[in-house]
């Protein structure tokens, strides 16, 4: 058995400010998102991730590899969508036992009103916040990282 690589200082303080950062910030948009437009982060992402799509739909697996979700986690928070009517559930025409979720027009109208706070907050909290410099090593950090994860893992084939 090897031996363990601990976090030496600098290692210890990425780790944790990328932490603790990730959720301070995603709560702090997610709480302007609920107060100046009635919908939650996770519910705006969702909506964001439809409205960019072709015909602002996307298959259900689609959506979940775009969301890096689960399909059982995105059906549920599809279903609580749907009970606000800012997204249907339609089947894709070529595959009956595929389906797809397509945003509404009250989707898209909620998502148009959302969108200048939503900027806005990311702004506040994070983006304004750095200077240019750093915003390219962040932005090129989370390019590295992104790519890293999202590559096939070659030590655990299916």
């Amino acid at each position: 058995m090897t031996e363990t690589r601990w976090l030496d200082d600098v290692e210890t303080r990425a780790w944790l400010g990328f932490v603790f950062t990730r959720d301070l910030i995603a709560a702090a948009v997610g709480r302007d998102s609920l107060r100046e437009s009635n919908l939650t982060y996770v519910e705006y992402t969702v909506l964001a991730r439809l409205a960019d799509a072709q015909d602002h739909r996307r298959s259900f697996a689609e959506l979940a590899g775009v969301l890096e979700w689960s399909q059982s986690r995105l059906s549920h928070q599809i279903t609580r969508m749907e009970k606000r009517g800012l997204v249907a559930r339609e089947s894709i025409p070529d595959d009956a036992r595929r389906t797809a979720a397509v945003l509404t027009a009250k989707g898209e109208q909620v998502l148009a009103g959302a969108a200048p706070a939503h900027v806005e907050s990311v702004r506040r909290h994070m983006i304004d916040v750095l200077d240019s410099g750093q915003l390219t090593a962040l932005a090129d950090i989370y390019d590295t990282l992104l790519a890293h994860h999202r590559r096939p893992d070659t030590r655990n084939p299916v």
